[in-house]
């Protein structure tokens, strides 16, 4: 750990973000830290946690690429500390670094830790994005619920977003995570509508305000690339032929085994990769197996990154 300087803060709370689906997480984050003017104080040293798997080539010259940066940045009105990270690391290089921000979240007395994640859904991005939470401790679900956040009731959250609840909760940090819905189909994309979303409700929860105008110009940017992307799913889908989302005439009315075991193929897929889901709600109108598959469908969209 690198420090710049030396802070004196009395019970801040910390606001963490790593790259995700819509970079819904570091969005907020970032935009917080930017538009309240936090001033950087530390860094972790990234060279132990990414290991290049390439080189830069500039006029003909080949160089290692800048490891990614892992900041921590803090204000004192209102008291918060933020940590923003370029990389998301799994495995034990992604707890050991869960441990770094732990370790200075103790020493400086941080009194909750609040992250961030998307909420991949079945929608619209015409649709306003909606703020779920999870935290690490019980007695605070109520307080949730009064900032109009509902409560994550089953599913995954993955990456470290998610993770450090967990590692949070071993030394009795209380921590929440918010999670903003947002469109299925635009996962790759950046999400500002849903980094707005938590930035909302975390201005309500520990008191602050903040001009929305730079990010209400990226929804609006945005706006026009997630109505091509949606519109274009939209004709693939209309353009395939009749007959094939109808099942085929069959003497006997159970659905084949080998129809099953391809959607039991396909729910396994959708749990990795979302965009999948659409592939299965297809095959699942198409033999006319909704009902029966329904709730365990929508199942998928409790996981969350």
């Amino acid at each position: 750990m690198k420090f710049f300087q030396k802070i004196k803060a009395k019970k801040p709370v910390l606001l963490v973000g790593w790259p995700g689906m819509g970079n819904v997480a570091l969005g907020s984050v970032d935009y917080l830290r930017r538009h309240l003017k936090a001033t950087p104080f530390a860094q972790i040293d990234m060279s132990d946690y990414s290991i290049p798997d390439s080189i830069v080539i500039s006029s003909g010259v080949a160089q290692l690429p800048e490891f990614p940066k892992s900041i921590f940045y803090y204000t004192p009105q209102p008291e918060i500390v933020f940590f923003e990270s370029e990389i998301q690391i799994g495995g034990k290089g992604g707890i050991t670094l869960i441990q770094e921000v732990l370790n200075l979240a103790e020493e400086l007395k941080v009194r909750r830790i609040y992250a961030g994640a998307a909420f991949p859904s079945p929608t619209s991005h015409r649709e306003p994005s909606l703020v779920f939470g999870a935290t690490n401790k019980p007695n605070l679900k109520d307080w949730l619920t009064g900032f109009d956040v509902g409560i994550m009731q089953g599913g995954h959250i993955s990456g470290l977003n998610g993770l450090i609840l967990g590692y949070a909760a071993q030394r009795k940090i209380e921590a929440i995570c918010l999670l903003a819905t947002m469109p299925l189909y635009a996962i790759n994309l950046p999400n500002p509508k849903a980094s707005k979303a938590i930035i909302g409700i975390l201005s309500r929860m520990i008191g602050f305000k903040v001009d929305m105008f730079e990010i209400d110009q990226g929804i609006v940017e945005m706006a026009g690339q997630m109505e091509m992307v949606e519109e274009k799913m939209w004709e693939v889908f209309s353009g395939m032929r009749e007959e094939q989302m109808k099942p085929p005439e069959l003497d006997d009315t159970k659905t084949p085994d080998h129809i099953l075991q391809k959607i039991e193929r396909l729910f396994e897929e959708a749990k990795q990769d979302k965009q999948k889901a659409y592939l299965l709600k297809e095959e699942l109108d198409r033999w006319d197996l909704y009902k029966e598959y329904g709730d365990r469908f929508l199942d998928l969209f409790k996981e969350s990154e």
